[in-house]
C-alpha cells in the first residue's frame, strides 16, 4: 500500500469546476483518496507559502516553532506525516479525516495568511504578492492552529485565489 502526502487545493479557475467539490460532497484529499485507492492519503503542508515553509522551519522544541494541520484517515500513514513535519521543523495538528481536511484548505483562517502575517496596506496586486513570497513570516503554535481550524466554517470548495483573499 503506498503513501500519498496532498498538498493540493482545489482552484476552480485552473482545475475547472468538480462538481461533488462544488456541493462539499467531498474535499479534496477525499477525491485524491478515490483516485488512489491502494495509497493512505494525508492532507499536510497545502496551506502555507513555499517561502514560509522554508523561512519558519525550526528544530524540535524551538520557542517560535510552527505547526501545520493534518487530516487523515489512517492513524499510521499520519504518524508516518507527524515525523515527517518533525524532520522539516513543524509540529503537527491533527484536525481529523479526509472528510475534515477542509478545515485547512483555501479561504480558511488558517489557510497561508498566518504564516505572512499582516500585508503593508495600499500595494497593488502585483506588489502584494510578491511581498507575500519574500516575507520571512511570522510563527504560527500549535494551539493557534487549532483554534484556527476549530472556529472554521465550511464555505465554498476552493476559496479564493484572489488578491484580495491573500491581502
Amino acid at each position: 500500500m503506498g503513501k500519498c502526502f496532498d498538498t493540493l487545493n482545489y482552484d476552480p479557475e485552473r482545475d475547472g469546476r468538480i462538481a461533488e467539490l462544488d456541493a462539499n460532497e467531498l474535499t479534496t484529499s477525499e477525491l485524491v483518496q478515490r483516485h488512489l485507492a491502494d495509497s493512505r492519503v494525508v492532507k499536510a503542508a497545502s496551506n502555507i507559502v513555499s517561502s514560509q515553509l522554508f523561512s519558519l522551519a525550526r528544530p524540535s522544541g524551538a520557542p517560535d516553532r510552527s505547526a501545520m494541520p493534518i487530516a487523515g484517515d489512517d492513524a499510521a500513514a499520519k504518524a508516518e506525516v507527524v515525523e515527517l513535519l518533525d524532520i522539516l521543523g513543524y509540529d503537527a495538528v491533527d484536525i481529523g479525516t479526509l472528510a475534515d481536511s477542509w478545515r485547512s484548505e483555501p479561504g480558511t483562517p488558517v489557510y497561508c495568511k498566518p504564516y505572512y502575517g499582516e500585508v503593508p496596506k495600499g500595494m497593488s496586486g502585483d506588489k502584494t504578492m510578491e511581498w507575500i513570497f519574500q516575507a520571512p513570516g511570522v510563527p504560527i503554535p500549535a494551539d493557534r492552529v487549532r483554534e484556527l481550524t476549530a472556529t472554521v466554517v465550511r464555505g465554498p470548495a476552493g476559496g479564493s485565489f484572489s488578491v484580495d483573499a491573500w491581502a
